[in-house]
């Protein structure tokens, strides 16, 4: 059986950790983030963990090393593991999924949620440190950075949309319903 790596492709705060954290509970999958590596650079260099540091450091990575630096890492990441499950929350770009779009088992899954809601639940979970007081005005020009304005065309071209506008339930089965073809 070919290994399974669903690249989930969403906007600021549009359910895709959601998403990645039921596949992992349900199904055995692995979470592996391109933003991890980011986040644990900045914490070592203990520089703030906010949107703008990591726009900064993958900005840096890209310039240095090629767009495709953190897809050919992911690749050879599960290549290497012996697990079946990979769920990748942070697709921005195509040459996010480059390496992997060739696995057989690879699946592009968008994300839609209304910007408000998105909004909402940003300043509620404050994943960054500056997340929690971030206005709307702030919100608006966070989706305009070098990171989020590549989403939109990502979830327009893939095979596979959710609609992340409802209650947890009705993403899950959405969630299954995919992926219970899949398996």
């Amino acid at each position: 059986m070919s290994k399974i790596v669903i690249g989930l492709a969403g906007q600021i705060a549009s359910g895709k950790d959601t998403v990645a954290d039921y596949v992992k509970e349900k199904y055995g999958g692995v979470t592996v983030s391109f933003s991890q590596p980011m986040r644990d650079i900045l914490k070592r260099l203990y520089l703030p963990v906010d949107r703008a540091h990591l726009v900064k450091l993958t900005e840096i990575l890209i310039a240095n090393y090629g767009s495709d630096i953190l897809s050919k890492t992911i690749a050879t990441e599960i290549e290497k593991s012996d697990k079946q499950i990979f769920i990748l929350p942070n697709i921005r770009r195509e040459s996010d999924y480059a390496h992997l779009s060739s696995n057989p088992g690879f699946l592009l899954v968008g994300i839609n949620t209304d910007a408000k809601i998105r909004y909402e639940r940003l300043v509620k979970r404050s994943q960054n440190e500056d997340d929690k007081n971030k206005t709307w005005e702030q919100f608006q020009k966070d989706a305009l950075l070098s990171t989020e304005v590549t989403i939109a065309p990502l979830i327009e071209k893939s095979k596979f949309q959710l609609d992340n506008n409802g209650s947890l339930e009705d993403l899950y089965k959405q969630v299954d319903d995919l992926l219970s073809n899949k398996l």
